[in-house]
């Protein structure tokens, strides 16, 4: 199924407003400077990308950014006219953007597709089978199709301090459950406490109840904005912090992160999502992405997302610069 192209007032808006405001940079795109080079090692016989022209989107968090400059760099050097639109506000309106054709290519999450993008309830527990059952009923549905997905897996977890851990014994989730009522403490972004793959269901599939005297009390949860998480549960505000497994801040602030020993939240796997019309009309983008998208695992993302999240550095030049260690760019 072929994407046709619509104009959405809202989205088109979100989009002139980003353009607006990031064209005052004076660096020649709506998101910042592009960083090109020679296509090198396994990408050096990739047939040109000559002709193309194709618009790259990112939501607004680091980790997307980053790798939503390594799709512009790639398509770029490899002769494609790169319209830059990372660092989209809002994942409704980067999926908005998508499926109106005004971003044609973007990296999602295998989760979130199936998920909050397919209206599934339950997750896939086998992750290539969760990749593809969304590759599958994505295309079908919306005309995007979805590359192989990278073995990195991005997805929701808790973490406490050294000291925490040291104190309480505990490794696993499972174990929260054998700890007094009073040090179940929690700090979540608001949005956990009530979507269907957060905090309720997560305790509930553990054996706690939120919201009751002997489960997770309401006083026990505290809620922050995203990236405050981390600071809060590093200074002992709270016992258990939601984060997410690749952040470079776990091993920043000394986070030991507990294992989700029941599989309860969703595989989160990443994969450049792109036009269906467009993968036809130039498959090579395909090849020239997949030696990349097996290089993230979550050991690169970790170490991506502290150089942009901890040592302040500009996604691009992450991006740009991990390509080049790498061998793919020159």
């Amino acid at each position: 199924m072929s994407r046709r192209r619509h104009t959405s007032v809202s989205v088109t808006a979100v989009l002139a407003c980003l353009g607006l405001l990031l064209s005052g940079c004076g660096l020649g795109t709506a998101a910042g400077p592009v960083r090109t080079g020679e296509l090198a090692g396994p990408l050096s016989d990739i047939k040109s990308l000559d002709g193309l022209k194709i618009s790259i989107g990112s939501k607004n968090f680091s980790e997307n950014i980053i790798l939503g400059k390594m799709a512009v760099t790639l398509l770029s050097s490899a002769g494609a006219d790169v319209i830059d639109l990372t660092n989209i506000p809002g994942s409704s309106a980067a999926r908005q953007a998508h499926l109106e054709g005004q971003v044609d290519a973007m990296w999602e999450y295998t989760g979130t597709g199936w998920i909050t993008y397919l209206g599934h309830d339950k997750p896939i527990p086998d992750e290539k089978e969760q990749y593809l059952a969304v590759r599958d009923e994505d295309l079908a549905k919306n005309g995007l199709a979805w590359l192989p997905a990278a073995p990195m897996n991005n997805t929701y977890g808790f973490a406490m301090t050294q000291s925490t851990a040291k104190k309480f014994g505990i490794t696993k989730l499972s174990e929260i459950k054998d700890i007094p009522v009073a040090e179940r403490t929690f700090c979540v972004e608001s949005e956990f406490t009530n979507r269907p793959d957060g905090l309720p269901g997560m305790l509930k599939t553990y054996g706690i109840e939120q919201g009751k005297a002997d489960g997770v009390p309401e006083k026990n949860l505290k809620t922050y904005q995203t990236g405050a998480v981390y600071s809060a549960t590093a200074k002992g505000e709270c016992n258990f912090g939601e984060v997410f497994t690749t952040d470079g801040r776990i091993e920043a602030l000394d986070l030991v992160v507990l294992e989700d020993d029941k599989s309860y939240f969703p595989k989160y796997n990443v994969s450049l999502v792109i036009a269906e019309d467009i993968l036809e009309d130039y498959p090579q983008i395909a090849d020239l992405l997949a030696p990349v998208t097996e290089k993230l695992t979550d050991e690169a993302l970790l170490k991506l997302n502290a150089k942009v999240d901890v040592d302040g550095q500009e996604p691009v030049d992450v991006a740009y610069e991990w390509l080049t260690e790498e061998g793919f760019i020159s």
